[in-house]
């Protein structure tokens, strides 16, 4: 069996690429600055269920991010706090406030014991911590806040990659809209008495992501296919896009990593991209007031 790409795993020391080849696994981190190429091979097969490998072996579409077929998929959210599917965890859960780019912040929960790797994963330039407490408290406060606040729980990768390019260049400039918001947070009443407020401390990952001066995309790639080759070099990494300098004329691709999992890679001597790429159209770079 060959290895297989498993998607891009964020943790305080950066961003990793991760291959399985059955039980064993191997990780590869992400260096900014160097080149990436490698070449599709076969056929894409389910990623299966948390680190399990799809019994039935099954082939999936080139374009599904979620990288499983529908049985593992359904299995997967069985047991999803993000999918609501969980109300008995008894472990801490944090609520977090993240920042992606001006107008756009988004609240949420996240397991405490996993730090900032899920603020990493969804691609927040800047974030802090609200409070810590029960899952269910959690999820009551999380609701609150939505509501109060006027932000969602949700904001599109689409929205997020606009947005990159346009980042403020002062770190005090990109935690204010965080910062102003935790201040109307905290004076909200109705928080759960079993949930303990956090105090302000923004974080910032636009060196983590290697952000600073990122230029715009130009296009993102919509698929892998058989042989398809993808050359360039690293830019940036945030969430699971990678942004790649591909070619002479400094075009900029994003390939989402959720689109690698479940196929077989093979390194590419030959540089450019030879899979179907969509155009960034310069309205999607305006940045607009609010979400809605």
């Amino acid at each position: 069996m060959a290895w297989r790409c498993h998607g891009l795993r964020w943790s305080d020391a950066g961003g990793e690429l991760v291959w399985r080849d059955g039980a064993r696994e191997r990780r590869s981190p992400l260096t900014y600055g160097r080149e990436l190429g490698f070449r599709a091979l076969g056929e894409r097969l389910c990623a299966g269920v948390r680190g399990q490998e799809c019994p039935l072996g099954a082939r999936v579409g080139g374009r599904g991010t979620g990288g499983q077929c529908a049985d593992c998929a359904r299995l997967d959210r069985s047991r999803s706090v993000a999918a609501d599917t969980v109300a008995d965890d008894p472990q801490p859960y944090t609520v977090y406030l993240a920042w992606f780019g001006p107008g756009m912040v988004k609240v949420g929960i996240t397991a405490e014991a996993r730090g900032a790797a899920r603020l990493l994963e969804q691609g927040a330039v800047v974030f802090t911590r609200l409070g810590r407490g029960p899952l269910m408290a959690a999820r009551r406060t999380e609701e609150l806040l939505r509501t109060a606040l006027g932000v969602p729980d949700r904001v599109p990768y689409a929205a997020k990659r606009a947005v990159r390019a346009t980042l403020p260049a002062d770190r005090a400039e990109r935690s204010s809209e965080v910062r102003e918001l935790y201040g109307r947070a905290v004076a909200l009443s109705g928080w759960p008495e079993s949930l303990e407020r956090a105090e302000l401390r923004p974080v910032d990952h636009v060196d983590v992501f290697g952000l600073a001066g990122t230029p715009p995309v130009t296009g993102v790639i919509d698929e892998l296919v058989d042989g398809g080759r993808v050359a360039g070099r690293l830019v940036a990494a945030a969430g699971p896009d990678l942004h790649l300098e591909c070619g002479d004329d400094g075009a900029v691709l994003v390939l989402d990593t959720r689109l690698l999992r479940g196929w077989g890679l093979t390194a590419a001597a030959d540089e450019g991209v030879t899979v179907p790429v969509r155009e960034v159209a310069a309205a999607e770079h305006v940045v607009q007031d609010g979400l809605f």
